[in-house]
């Protein structure tokens, strides 16, 4: 019996050191990730080329130096001129419109200054006329400052009847005639 035993314990023993085919493995490939890639970045050929600024801006030569007297007429609508109504030196809408880019300029240009001049027609006394030209320029030189103009940058002179701009004796060279100009300096006022 012990015969019997040692030979079922060698079986035992060989069969447990045989190999047994393994069964046969999957092989399952991965799929290849690729980079996660920021979601505000678009693809490249995607973005537009971008445009080259240029080192300098072109200046149109239409137009007037920036600062200059030149501009300062254009930025106020062509003429630096407010007209008034007979006998008349309260501001009219249009006047207020041109006085409001006067003030922006001057504001910006804060080196220069104005002498604001007071016309008339040439109906009524030497002396009448002087006066009035005196109120239409004083309410020319308070809206200024009523928008932001120092008053030091300001003087005021009445002509009167002295200088027309339009020498025709009638309805339409008279009206041309009652203005205020803001003649500006570059610089202080002289």
């Amino acid at each position: 019996m012990k015969r019997i035993l040692i030979a079922g314990a060698a079986l035992l023993v060989l069969s447990a050191c045989a190999t047994k085919p393994d069964p046969e493995v999957e092989v399952v490939e991965r799929p290849v990730v690729e980079e996660p890639r920021p979601v505000f970045e678009a693809p490249k050929d995607v973005l537009p080329p971008v445009a080259q600024q240029p080192d300098t801006f072109e200046v149109d030569p239409n137009l007037p130096t920036p600062g200059s007297i030149d501009d300062f007429a254009y930025q106020s609508g062509g003429e630096p001129r407010v007209f008034f109504g007979y006998d008349q030196y309260d501001l009219s809408a249009e006047a207020r419109d041109v006085l409001r880019r006067q003030a922006n300029w001057l504001n910006v240009y804060t080196n220069s200054t104005a002498i604001v001049e007071g016309h008339a027609d040439e109906r009524g006394t030497r002396e009448y006329n002087l006066a009035l030209g005196a109120r239409r320029a004083d309410s020319v030189k308070a809206f200024l400052v009523s928008q932001g103009v120092a008053p030091n940058r300001l003087r005021t002179i009445s002509y009167g009847k002295e200088r027309p701009i339009d020498g025709r004796p009638s309805a339409d060279g008279w009206a041309r005639n009652r203005n205020s100009l803001t003649n500006v300096r570059l610089g202080s006022i002289s």
